[in-house]
C-alpha cells in the first residue's frame, strides 16, 4: 500500500487498494526493480536533505473541478517513505514538471493533451494564492522572455548576464552567472543562491543602500543571516525603503525584481527582514521561488524560452486581460481555465553550503 506519510498532509492517504482505476508498474529494464513484488520503485534526494521513495504506479490523474483539462492516466511515483523538509511540509508529495519520461508535463505532451508550455505564479511576501498553467497561454505584450537552452543542462537554465542594484551593476564578470550548470530556474527551491563573488556584491550592494537601518541576527544563531530592522510591517511599501534590482539577459531584456523577491520577514522582529539570497559554494547560480513572487513565470519548453512577466499573482486571470490593470497588491486567489491553486510559503535558512537544483528532472517540489 502507497501512503502519503506527510504529517500535516492536507489530504487523506492515498489508498491504491481502493481504486478500481490503479495498476502497478510492472518491472521492465527501464526501471529500478522490486524483484520481490515485481514493480518499479523511485528513489529521490533533493538539495535540502529531504527525500521520497516507494513505488510507480499508474491511475486517473484529475485536474480539479475549475481546470479545462479532463482527467489523463499517468504514471507517478506513489510514495512508502519520505525524510526531512518533505515529511514535514503540509503539502502532499511533489509533481514532475521538469523534462523526463515521467515527467507529468513530458507525459500530458505525449498524449496531445497541451502544448509544450506551462506557466506558474507565485503568490506574493505573506500571501497564498496563485496559479499552475498546464499548456500555453497567450503572453502579454512586456513579457521579458530569455532563451532557455535544452542542451545547456537537464534544468530549466536562463542566459543572466547582469545584476542590477539600484540601477547600477554589479561589478562582476558575466560569465560567473555561467558556470557548472549556468543560471538555473528552479521553482522547488525556496530561495535564491548565487556563487560567492555575485552573493557578496549582492549583499554589499544592498546594504550600503539601506545603511540607515539596523543590521540584526536571523532567527538561527547557527548561520548568518543578513537581516535589517526598521524596515515597517506593510509589505507593499518596502519598495520605498530596500532597491530596486534588475536581471538582465543576454540581448539587453531586463526583468525587474521587487523587495519581496529577495527578502523574507524575520518572524520574530517585526518590521525586520533578511536576504532570502545565500552563497553557493557550488557555481552553479539557482533562482528559486523567492524569485518569481509576484511573477508569471511562462516555461515555453517548444520555443526554448523562459518569460517574466510581474503581476499579481492572486489576480492572475483579470490582469492577464487588462493590460490597463493597477501594480499588483495582495488579495484573494481566483483561479480558473486550467490552472491549479497553489499556496507555496518560504522557509527559514539552514540549506546547505553547496545547492544544486535537485527537483526538476522527473520530481518537483515546492518546500516550506
Amino acid at each position: 500500500m502507497c501512503l502519503a506519510l506527510t504529517v500535516n498532509s492536507a489530504d487523506p492517504r492515498f489508498q491504491p487498494d481502493l481504486s478500481t482505476t490503479y495498476q502497478p508498474v510492472k518491472c521492465d529494464i527501464n526501471c529500478n526493480c522490486d524483484k520481490k513484488e515485481a514493480q518499479c520503485t523511485y528513489e529521490r534526494r533533493y538539495a535540502e536533505m529531504s527525500s521520497s521513495s516507494g513505488v510507480l504506479g499508474e491511475d486517473v490523474l484529475s485536474f480539479g473541478n475549475e481546470s479545462e483539462l479532463v482527467p489523463q492516466r499517468a504514471v507517478f511515483g506513489c510514495e512508502n517513505i519520505e525524510t526531512g523538509d518533505l515529511y514535514s511540509q503540509r503539502a502532499d508529495g511533489i509533481m514532475g514538471l521538469g523534462r523526463g519520461r515521467l515527467s507529468v508535463m513530458d507525459q500530458l505532451v505525449d498524449k496531445g493533451v497541451i502544448s509544450d508550455s506551462f506557466s506558474l505564479c507565485y503568490g506574493g511576501m505573506g500571501v497564498g494564492g496563485g496559479a499552475m498553467v498546464l499548456g500555453s497561454i497567450k503572453s502579454p505584450p512586456d513579457m521579458v522572455f530569455t532563451h532557455s537552452d535544452p542542451f545547456r543542462s537537464p534544468y530549466y537554465n536562463i542566459e543572466l548576464k547582469e545584476i542590477h542594484v539600484a540601477g547600477k551593476p554589479l561589478k562582476l564578470n558575466s560569465k560567473i552567472f555561467d558556470g557548472k550548470h549556468g543560471t538555473v530556474l528552479d521553482s522547488g527551491t525556496t530561495y535564491a543562491y548565487l556563487p560567492k563573488d555575485a552573493f557578496h556584491a549582492f549583499k554589499d550592494a544592498v546594504t550600503r543602500k539601506v545603511n540607515f537601518l539596523k543590521q540584526i541576527h536571523g532567527l538561527d544563531p547557527n548561520y548568518q543571516d543578513i537581516c535589517f530592522s526598521g524596515a515597517g510591517r506593510d509589505v507593499t511599501q518596502l519598495s520605498k525603503v530596500f532597491p530596486q534590482v534588475d536581471m538582465v539577459f543576454t540581448k539587453g531584456q531586463k526583468f525587474s525584481l521587487s523587495p519581496e523577491n529577495y527578502l523574507f520577514p524575520h518572524t520574530k522582529v517585526s518590521g525586520a527582514y533578511c536576504l532570502g539570497i545565500f552563497a553557493n559554494g557550488d557555481s552553479t547560480t539557482l533562482l528559486g521561488g523567492i524569485v518569481t513572487r509576484n511573477t508569471l513565470v511562462t516555461y515555453d519548453r517548444a520555443n526554448d524560452k523562459i518569460g517574466f512577466w510581474k503581476t499579481n499573482c492572486s489576480e492572475l486571470w483579470k490582469r492577464l486581460n487588462d493590460s490597463n490593470a493597477p501594480p499588483p497588491v495582495p488579495s484573494a486567489f481566483d483561479g480558473r481555465n486550467t490552472s491549479v491553486e497553489i499556496s507555496p510559503s518560504i522557509a527559514p535558512s539552514g540549506l546547505p553550503d553547496t545547492i544544486i537544483p535537485g527537483s526538476l528532472n522527473e520530481l518537483h517540489p515546492y518546500r516550506k
